[in-house]
């Protein structure tokens, strides 16, 4: 008989066998992340680089800088190894995840300059190193609002998605689309007042779904130095972070499962 296309995903011999999530209780923060540090989770941040030697980041485990290349015709470069921030918006959301996760592998994909501008290209270039390349969070602190770029990101997030890569994307600070910020696939993250760096809260109305302190924080930023700055830029590092923590844990969990513990342990939901 024939039988439909993915059924055979389903037939007894050949369906995978999943771990059960080992609840005894109700989903909580300590059962979450309780004392992990995210030891040994990859968390890449596709922004500006990272000043790696900035003491709120301390090691950073690799990375790649891509470029626009006009007399190649447009192409994308890529180089591989160490490389500074050319603006200080990315060590800001590294030295955020390593307040909250100090024990992860710290990539850096640097795809903006020093006006924190880039390509499309180059955005979307990066991410999908970040997704082939390991990466178990990725940090995205940056979108587009340029439809041409819609259904590349689309796939990319769709791609992360079916191979356990959680994207963690700021929403714009602006009222308009942004992407990968509005696809469902990915952690989208809006700014908060508050100041607890493991408080947070779920929006049962999105696109938008996590809400994370990002308004007049304290920041790590080029030289050693910090500034005070404000933007959902910085509240998607304290869920990448969070993430991570979970990973540390948890290492064989899924995007929805995830999201699913997130909302369990948000400050908003009552018991």
């Amino acid at each position: 008989m024939s039988k439909p296309a993915w059924s055979w995903q389903f037939e007894h011999d050949k369906l995978k066998r999943m771990s059960a999530l080992g609840l005894r209780g109700p989903i909580t923060k300590e059962w979450a992340w309780g004392a992990s540090t995210g030891a040994g989770v990859k968390v890449a941040v596709v922004d500006s680089g990272i000043d790696a030697g900035h003491p709120a980041v301390g090691k950073v485990a690799g990375g790649v800088a891509l470029a626009y290349d006009p007399d190649a015709e447009g192409e994308v470069t890529m180089t591989d190894g160490p490389h500074e921030d050319l603006f200080g918006h990315g060590t800001a959301c590294a030295g955020i995840i390593r307040k909250a996760a100090p024990d992860v592998r710290l990539y850096s994909v640097r795809v903006l300059g020093s006006k924190l501008s880039g390509k499309g290209m180059v955005f979307a270039a990066g991410l999908r190193w970040a997704v082939d390349n390991g990466m178990q969070v990725v940090n995205l602190s940056l979108s587009t609002g340029k439809s041409e770029y819609f259904g590349t990101f689309h796939e990319i997030a769709d791609e992360a998605y079916f191979r356990n890569v959680m994207l963690v994307s700021a929403v714009n600070n602006v009222p308009k689309p942004s992407f990968p910020s509005l696809y469902s696939s990915v952690f989208s993250v809006a700014a908060h007042d508050g100041t607890d760096p493991f408080g947070f809260e779920y929006n049962p109305s999105p696109p938008v779904e996590f809400g994370a302190p990002g308004i007049d924080l304290e920041v790590p930023w080029l030289d050693g130095s910090s500034i005070v700055a404000t933007g959902n830029s910085f509240a998607a590092p304290h869920i990448a972070g969070l993430i991570a923590r979970i990973l540390g844990k948890h290492p064989s969990l899924t995007p929805f499962q995830v999201k699913t513990i997130l909302c369990a342990v948000a400050d908003n939901v009552t018991t």
